[in-house]
């Protein structure tokens, strides 16, 4: 077998959003502050991250800070989109319901990843994300196909920075050469691909093509059987 690994980003690759879940956010934030719930820019959510951070770095350093730190976020949110009362209690509703909570598989996930482990294959997960990478999966009933969890805010550096893809690498013993790799942002692909791994950008759209572009994780198994 060429390679023995096989490594995922997480969303936009292995999750997508859940939509009930964001219409649930809308219509309950919109019935507490009595008006329409407010889109949220980018460059606001930012700020709600940099109020919950209550000036320190990194953010959250294991997943009780994290806890923490999303209670904070939601109040936040809160505050800024008009809700007044029982802002504590509202919150930690919204966290109860949200975090870790918010992702669906894509159609194909699980019968690729079955795939994949019975074939011998080791798995694993990087992503820019927080400490609760593991849990999330867990969430999602998948986290017991991958042996090994890489989140950015544990390493202390995000893709496409070499950092974070030697420590996957060495959380599962193997080479760039030996490892697949899936990512549905091109700049972390093609950096993935820099370091050596085989690499492939995920275009759900449709809009991309190219030898290393794939639209489904099935291709993957496509890829492998040739």
């Amino acid at each position: 077998m060429k390679y023995k690994a096989i490594f995922f980003d997480r969303d936009g690759v292995l999750i997508d959003g859940n939509p009930r879940k964001r219409e649930w956010l809308h219509s309950t934030v919109a019935q507490w502050s009595g008006k329409p719930f407010e889109e949220i820019s980018y460059d606001k959510m930012m700020d709600f991250f940099h109020l919950a951070s209550e000036g320190k770095k990194p953010w959250y350093r294991n997943i009780d800070d994290e806890r923490e730190f999303f209670r904070r976020y939601y109040r936040h949110l809160l505050e800024w989109q008009g809700v007044t009362e029982n802002l504590d209690r509202r919150a930690r509703l919204l966290f109860d319901e949200l975090w870790c909570k918010s992702g669906i598989l894509f159609p194909e996930t699980v019968e690729v990843l079955e795939y994949f482990q019975s074939r011998g294959y080791q798995m694993g997960v990087i992503s820019d994300t927080s400490p609760s990478l593991e849990y999330t999966l867990q969430v999602l009933g998948i986290a017991k196909y991958f042996t090994s969890f890489t989140a950015s805010s544990l390493v202390g550096a995000e893709k496409p920075s070499p950092i974070i893809f030697n420590a996957a690498l060495a959380a599962q013993g193997v080479t760039a050469q030996e490892s697949l790799y899936v990512d549905d942002y091109k700049p972390e692909a093609d950096g993935a691909r820099e370091q050596g791994f085989t690499s492939f950008l995920m275009d759900r759209g449709g809009t991309e093509s190219g030898e290393w572009v794939i639209h489904n994780l099935k291709e993957l198994i496509d890829f492998v059987e040739k």
